[in-house]
């Protein structure tokens, strides 16, 4: 095994993911908006998103799956439709509070709600099917980690889970903090108008891509 190797995929990776996106978004919001319970459930589901596209692209590079630009296009124009109305929505509710309300606990949420915030994790992460293009462009570059190609993607991937999901459960832990939660108002304008300009761009360039075809 390649451990110089192996240090530089986990610090690019963690440099990745810790960098505010439309998931860093999506989970920051949710942590204050319903709790740390629905955002960890949240985090799997983008968790789980990641995997797909990862063992996707692990099919591309072996030669097995072969993925249309156009369909990509097409499937990340609804992705960043259905990330626009989820921030539309999130953003509709933090509007709504006024500033002087006390701060309240979120209340419990029924476990269909809580499901719910698994899947939205889910669609929100798959929604971006170029993640493929990036994991095809990125995972060969350590691919040779270990002597084994199906060793190696096993390895990365559960990397990647780890990291990721440690990184997620920071960020939800660090909004239930006082500090946070003491301008938790702001700090979900902020998420939600994030979210919605990353989805706005999104729907720009794919569609300006399929237009151009």
């Amino acid at each position: 095994m390649d451990i110089s190797l192996l240090l530089i995929y986990m610090f690019s990776v963690f440099m990745l993911i810790i960098t505010p996106g439309p998931v860093v978004a999506l989970i920051v919001n949710t942590s204050l908006a319903c709790g740390p319970k629905r955002a960890m459930l949240t985090a799997l589901g983008t968790n789980w998103a990641s995997l797909v596209l990862v063992m996707v692209a692990a099919l591309i590079l072996t030669g097995t799956l072969s993925v249309s630009v156009s369909m990509l296009n097409w499937i990340s124009l609804v992705g960043c439709f259905f990330i626009a109305y989820l921030s539309v929505q999130a953003l509709e509710q933090a509007l709504r509070y006024a500033p002087s309300q006390p701060e309240a606990a979120p209340a419990p949420l029924p476990a269909r709600s809580q499901h719910s915030g698994l899947v939205t994790g889910f669609l929100v992460g798959i929604s971006n099917p170029k993640d493929i293009i990036f994991f095809v462009s990125f995972f060969p570059q350590f691919i040779h980690v270990t002597e084994s190609f199906k060793g190696s993607i096993a390895l990365l991937s559960v990397l990647w889970i780890i990291i990721d999901l440690s990184i997620l459960f920071a960020y939800i832990f660090l909004m239930r903090q006082k500090l946070a939660l003491k301008y938790k108002r702001k700090i979900e304008i902020v998420s939600s108008v994030t979210l919605l300009l990353i989805a706005l761009g999104g729907i720009f360039y794919s569609g300006s891509t399929l237009l151009n075809q």
